[in-house]
């Protein structure tokens, strides 16, 4: 049972962040049962004893938490994810794509979640542009899986989609044709433009004035990262989905935490460079 204290702060956390209620329980309940550490545990209502009938060998096995904040289970839950994904990639080669968004638009995202689908309809027509800009009469259709990003390695708020693209498609009439040329101007311009007008509509008029700015501001488009791979497709499966059931930031990551400030280390992007951060969190803030 979560204590009282937490509970309501957590409440409060779950506001400032605009967390939808059906999250709000989840991340409660997810909080309360890492609180407990009752994973590997030893304790009689939390194991079990497995025996061999044939011996008298006995195999302790806990029972698991199935919370994302648990090192074990949050990684297990990846695995699995990473495998399911796996299984349905066409088996070709396939291009890792990375659409982000200009740094002014992120605020709108997490006081309104509901403007993060904006985010996978924006990237799926672009795409699919680009794959039938190659032959408008065959329609080549690619296949690609998207999963979305809502932080970066500095722990900021930065929604962003990871995008598993064939490095080819199949036409209207069953060809194949393999496609190792990604316009980068096209999906930066397109993805921008794409982007915008999905917020327009969700928003409304009074977005049209920002939007004008940003057109302005990021002439080129949105930076968007769509370099051949350098590893195997099941490398950049595991990396894409291994967010989708564990926290933002690996245990080993963590330098120091005295209950309210965390520092922390990344490889920053741009160029591999080592940094080393401090920030500072209140209460529970860490968790989400």
């Amino acid at each position: 049972e979560l204590d009282p204290v937490i509970e309501q702060e957590l409440v409060y956390l779950c506001g400032k962040y605009h967390l939808p209620t059906r999250i709000r329980g989840k991340l409660t309940e997810d909080v309360a049962l890492a609180g407990e550490n009752s994973c590997d545990s030893v304790a009689a209502d939390l194991a079990a004893f497995l025996g061999w009938p044939k011996c008298s060998n006995l195999k302790f096995v806990p029972f698991r938490c199935k919370s994302k904040f648990c090192p074990t289970c949050g990684i297990k839950y990846c695995q699995d994810r990473a495998n399911s994904m796996a299984f349905q990639l066409i088996q070709c080669s396939h291009r890792h794509c990375v659409f982000t968004i200009d740094e002014d638009l992120r605020h709108f995202f997490l006081e309104d979640r509901s403007l993060l689908d904006c985010l996978f309809h924006a990237v799926r027509s672009v795409v699919l542009r680009m794959f039938f800009k190659l032959n408008m009469s065959r329609n080549f259709v690619p296949g690609f899986i998207c999963v979305l990003h809502t932080f970066g390695r500095p722990l900021e708020w930065n929604p962003h989609i990871h995008c598993l693209v064939t490095e080819g498609g199949f036409s209207d009439d069953g060809f194949w044709r393999i496609v190792k040329h990604f316009d980068y101007t096209l999906l930066r311009m397109s993805f921008q433009t794409a982007l915008l007008n999905e917020m327009e509509k969700q928003i409304g008029p009074s977005f049209k004035k920002i939007k004008a700015a940003i057109y302005k501001k990021d002439s080129n488009g949105f930076y968007v990262y769509a370099k051949p791979n350098l590893c195997d497709t099941k490398t950049v499966t595991k990396y894409i989905s291994r967010y989708l059931g564990r926290p933002v930031i690996a245990l080993n990551r963590i330098d120091s935490y005295d209950g309210k400030n965390v520092t922390f280390h990344y490889h920053r992007h741009e160029d591999n460079a080592f940094v080393k951060k401090f920030r500072y969190f209140a209460g529970n803030e860490i968790l989400l």
